[in-house]
């Protein structure tokens, strides 16, 4: 949950790992450093009492400890606790020496730029800083002094994200419930009237019920319910508040225009036993998001949109601490007609590849993204909701790109390196190259990044953009080697190769392998329509019984700038090769439930030339490599045409039943080649993707060798004269639970 940064001085390094923003935590890691005088410094009079209370139980008397807040001065003490308006002005500020505490801990160091917080950073000198807080990321980090990172001297000493906490156990579990709002519930409009019709919604009888009735159906945990409300806005939440209110809630109102005695009360009233004045739920806009520690609330609900992952799970957060008597948090989250629905399960996930079919997978996979005992539901509209956000959604978008390269260079301190987007679980980069406005990440450092002042000639920029597009996934490691050997070597590179993937990777090539990778090098491999489009990208050629690099390629390796550039992205792609597709489906490049696209199929499938979609339709059979790829498309769309709307569908994990093209007989040839494919010898592979709405990655989840079990029946296609066949095949590796159910569920 928390990002922990440390800024540490120079001649005193403290290696420093911690978890999360509790008090023990802190105190834990204090006593194991040896820190005899501490401050820690908090922006609310509540979290400063609370972080004193927590170190009391760790520490047990054994240091003095004193508040340093509007209301208590107790400068004199081991353990200092204060609030940064108090301590920042000059009469408290100069009662310390600058040497005084041996560390200094800041709460949501986020706030760390502004003024105050620079007061009393430029004054301290301590042996260490510590900045602990879960959003280091603010949309204002381009300005001077702002980067929260850079004023920590970009050390991240720890980050932890929502599951890696659930799993060391360090949070309360959740049930998350994403519930229907009214159907009339969609972004607010910009004009005047279109703001007053959308509160008429918000606050609406219709609405109110709805979310009374759910928050009792779904219940807490405990002897009675102490939540957390969170909207969009103050008018919003005090005209919800009153009608919660005429029907027989207890509930109140917290804004930021509220004083620290007014909230505390406030929490008092919700966190305590049952009493005249108790209250059942404190509605709020944003200042419960972040630096309140209330353990009790059991549940949390949510009438706004998610506008960004980091917001979701700081509010989800909120209901995330352990308590006594407390097994669990309800979260409701009633889901409206928002355009960024999508980042509900980007949020829960943790996943900012932004992948619209991972992204799909974890709405109906629910729990199974979450370790432990936590769960994740979603209503059937609520689920539509969201996969209408998704698909509506541009994942390669300029500004989600820029973003995401803004928030990783902010905290790196320079230009990230492709490694870094993975190291430190940022956008993928493939999102980068899939954009067709760029193509590669030198593209778009050249067009985003001031500082970046390389430049390179028009047939080395799309060099790079090839092997950025086609090969720098990861999903076969030949070319990537191959381009290795060329930094190094200038002849003899395909002899060389062989030895090193066969020494290395244990793999080895065939005539039918080593066609397809020189044919891949050599711009053969793409249709004719498409060789236009990489015409300079020959990287390879014929040398009597081997190859060399091409005149052209070996031009381009004469700029350092262009080897360098090369070379990264050659290593981002085997990194990518090793991580995710060096488990090879038995003696094929192919590895079970990755994603590949058609061309990628007749690629690692090692077809001479590609073929373009439309000439492989449901599938194609390869003479030269004897290999018959099969590529479903699960749901089918309600206007295709009568002859091409196959009912193929899986009966189990380990059965499909899949139909020929329109128009074949049990005699045609390619039925014949499925049904006697074993005796022919040909390989037939199982291709399946959920559906054909994604437009930008267009991948089918590999699914391994099919059979076919020798039950086929011809048929004549519904509202056609077009006869077809009806297969039935039996898989030799039933499909893994998740991704069955993920394919099969509607």
């Amino acid at each position: 949950m928390k990002i922990v940064i440390t800024c540490i001085h120079e001649n005193n390094q403290f290696p420093l790992l911690t978890y999360s923003g509790t008090g023990k935590t802190y105190a834990s890691a204090m006593r194991e450093l040896g820190f005899q005088k501490v401050l820690f410094l908090v922006h609310r009079n509540q979290i400063a009492k609370q972080a004193q209370k927590s170190f009391r139980k760790v520490f047990s008397g054994q240091v003095s400890m004193g508040l340093v807040t509007g209301k208590y001065q107790e400068y004199d003490k081991d353990f200092i606790f204060a609030t940064i308006q108090t301590l920042s002005k000059e009469e408290n500020l100069h009662r310390y020496e600058k040497n005084t505490f041996d560390a200094i801990v800041i709460d949501e160091a986020h706030h760390s730029s502004a003024n105050s917080y620079k007061k009393v950073l430029d004054y301290f000198e301590p042996k260490l800083w510590l900045g602990m807080t879960a959003t280091p990321d603010k949309r204002d980090d381009n300005l001077e002094g702002r980067n929260i990172y850079e004023i920590f001297n970009h050390q991240i000493a720890y980050e932890i994200r929502l599951q890696d906490a659930m799993e060391e156990d360090l949070l309360c579990p959740f049930h998350y419930f994403g519930i229907t709002d009214l159907d009339i519930i969609a972004d607010a409009g910009k004009s005047s009237e279109e703001k007053v019709e959308n509160f008429r919604y918000l606050t609406s009888e219709e609405r109110v019920e709805n979310v009374m009735k759910q928050a009792e159906y779904f219940g807490y945990s405990g002897d009675r319910v102490k939540g957390l409300i969170f909207c969009s806005r103050i008018d919003e939440a005090k005209e919800l508040s009153k009608k919660f209110n005429d029907k027989g809630w207890r509930t109140l109102v917290l804004s930021g225009s509220d004083s620290e005695e007014a909230r505390a009360v406030a929490i008092e009233r919700l966190a305590g036993e049952e009493s005249e004045d108790a209250l059942d739920y404190i509605i709020s806009v944003d200042i419960f998001s972040e630096g309140v520690d209330v353990p009790e609330i059991n549940q949390v609900i949510m009438l706004r949109p998610t506008e960004s992952p980091i917001v979701f799970i700081q509010q989800l957060g909120r209901g995330l601490r352990k308590a006594e008597n407390k097994e669990y948090v309800v979260v409701l989250d009633f889901i409206g007609n928002y355009r960024n629905n999508f980042m509900i399960p980007i949020a829960l996930s943790g996943d900012r590849s932004y992948n619209k079919d991972n992204i799909r997978r974890y709405v109906t996979e629910g729990g199974r993204v979450i370790p432990g005992a936590s769960t994740i539901h979603f209503d059937e509209i609520s689920r539509k909701r969201i996969f209408q956000a998704i698909d509506n959604a541009n994942f390669s978008d300029i500004k989600l790109i820029r973003e995401n390269y803004t928030n990783l260079k902010n905290k790196l301190g320079h230009i990230p390196a492709l490694a870094d987007f993975d190291k430190y679980g940022e956008m993928d980069v493939l999102r980068i190259f899939d954009n067709n406005s760029l193509g590669s990440y030198y593209k778009f450092l050249v067009k985003y990044e001031k500082e970046y002042t390389i430049r390179l000639s028009e047939d080395e920029e799309k060099a790079i953009e090839f092997i950025s597009k086609k090969l720098a996934s990861g999903k076969r490691i030949h070319e990537l080697e191959l381009l290795k050997r060329t930094l190094q070597y200038r002849h003899g590179i395909i002899g060389r190769l062989q030895k090193h993937l066969s020494e290395k990777y244990h793999c080895e090539m065939d005539e039918h392998c080593m066609e397809n990778v020189v044919n891949m090098m050599t711009n053969e491999f793409p249709t004719s329509a498409a060789k236009k489009t990489y015409a300079q990208c020959v990287f390879l050629k014929k040398e009597q019984d081997d190859y060399g690099i091409s005149d052209v390629y070996g031009k381009m390796l004469q700029n350092p700038e262009f080897c360098a550039i090369l070379e990264e992205l050659v290593d981002f792609g085997i990194s990518r090769y090793k991580v995710n597709y060096s488990y090879h489906y038995q003696d094929t490049n192919l590895v079970l439930y990755q994603k590949y696209t058609y061309e990628d199929a007749c690629r690692l499938l090692n077809w001479e030339r590609n073929e373009v979609p439309l000439n492989i339709g449901g599938y194609k059979y390869d003479k030269k490599t004897k290999t018959f790829p099969i590529f479903i498309n699960y749901d089918k769309q309600d206007n295709i045409s009568d002859t091409t709307k196959y009912e193929d569908h899986f009966v189990a994990e380990n059965r499909l039943i899949a139909i020929s093209k329109s128009g074949r007989s049990m005699d045609s040839e390619d039925v014949q080649n499925f049904l006697n494919a074993t005796e022919r010898g040909i390989d037939v592979q199982l291709f399946v993707r959920k559906n054909k709405d994604d437009k930008i990655s267009k991948e089918f989840y590999y699914l391994g060798r099919v059979i076919a079990t020798g039950n086929a029946k011809q048929f004549v296609m519904p509202n056609t004269d077009k006869t077809a066949v009806e297969i039935e095949w039996e898989l030799e590796t039933p499909v893994r639970e998740d991704i069955y159910q993920y394919i099969v569920n509607e």
